[in-house]
């Protein structure tokens, strides 16, 4: 087929909007390397004008019932030939609860990229400016400087949204996002196997508190959703453990509802905790009851096996 225009492929792109939500949320929120490039041979079109094309898509994912403003946002890899996976995120809101509490479009697409694995963000596109607190968030990235904004069918330098930054490294820590050291824990408790959550939990990013913690939703069809907790050298942009976890439910296309959870799962450092208030306060905005379950963990001693399911 010929090239299309950026308003042609976007109504193209939307027209395949439920095929390309079903892979995505078969993914949890991405789309791989594979998938982009036979969506640019497809259409004829280049790797922004396709990332471009399917923020609506990320905007579907929204659940902002307070301020009805929906929020898209995909992450690009590290590229490879000119091109890399997208990892999409959503804005999430939590009714009744303070508007901190609210999970940015910015953060659910760098969550999904950290979870997956990425080391490297090259783009971040978006449907709308970032607010000073995403500002914030990414720029806790392993050089963010060099990342590149796309808004509006525009590339713009992550600088020019944030000149003058107070980061990391005003802090002494020179550590960052998606790049931090790996923890060993283990649970205090020995008889309460959780290999999964003691490893999200040993690759959360918290040098600022030290309480490496993790989040594990367990539904009622026994699937599992984890989260991580991601602290930031502004402290207030953090990302909590729950919240994370959340995300994800939703950008593998669940509902977070009675129907669909049967618990919640949260670990913390023993003596360190600073995540319970948040959870619960999250899982007070739904209108049903969460039961919430509590892990301590401490750090492993070297010949500590216990987290072998």
């Amino acid at each position: 087929m010929s090239q299309l225009n950026s308003q042609s492929l976007t109504v193209a792109i939307l027209e395949q909007q439920d095929e390309l939500i079903s892979t995505i949320t078969q993914q949890r929120g991405v789309l791989p390397r594979v998938d982009v490039e036979r969506l640019m041979q497809q259409y004829q079109c280049t790797f922004l004008q396709l990332l471009e094309a399917l923020l609506p898509i990320a905007a579907t994912f929204a659940k902002p019932p307070i301020s009805e403003f929906y929020v898209g946002a995909i992450a690009v890899g590290e590229q490879i030939n000119g091109f890399g996976a997208l990892y999409f995120g959503a804005n999430l809101e939590f009714n009744h609860q303070a508007l901190s509490l609210v999970v940015h479009a910015e953060q659910a697409a760098l969550n999904t990229a950290w979870l997956n694995g990425e080391k490297t963000i090259s783009v971040l596109a978006i449907t709308d400016a970032p607010c000073g607190y995403c500002r914030q968030f990414i720029n806790e990235l392993n050089q963010s400087s060099d990342i590149t904004i796309l808004l509006g069918g525009e590339l713009i330098a992550f600088t020019e949204f944030l000149p003058r930054s107070f980061g990391p490294t005003d802090l002494g820590n020179h550590e960052s996002f998606l790049n931090s050291r790996v923890a060993r824990l283990c649970v205090v408790d020995t008889e309460f196997k959780v290999p999964q959550l003691v490893s999200h939990a040993e690759q959360s990013y918290v040098p600022y508190t030290k309480n490496y913690a993790s989040c594990m939703i367990v539904c009622q069809d026994g699937s599992k959703y984890y989260g991580r907790y991601a602290e930031n050298a502004a402290y207030s942009p953090s990302l909590s453990p729950l919240q994370s976890a959340i995300s994800q439910l939703i950008l593998s296309g669940q509902s977070f509802d009675s129907e669909t959870i049967k618990a919640v799962y949260l670990a913390q450092m023993k003596g360190a905790e600073n995540q319970t208030g948040v959870a619960k306060a999250v899982l007070d905005s739904f209108d049903f009851n969460v039961p919430l379950y509590f892990v301590a963990l401490e750090t492993a001693q070297k010949n500590d096996v216990n987290q072998v399911a």
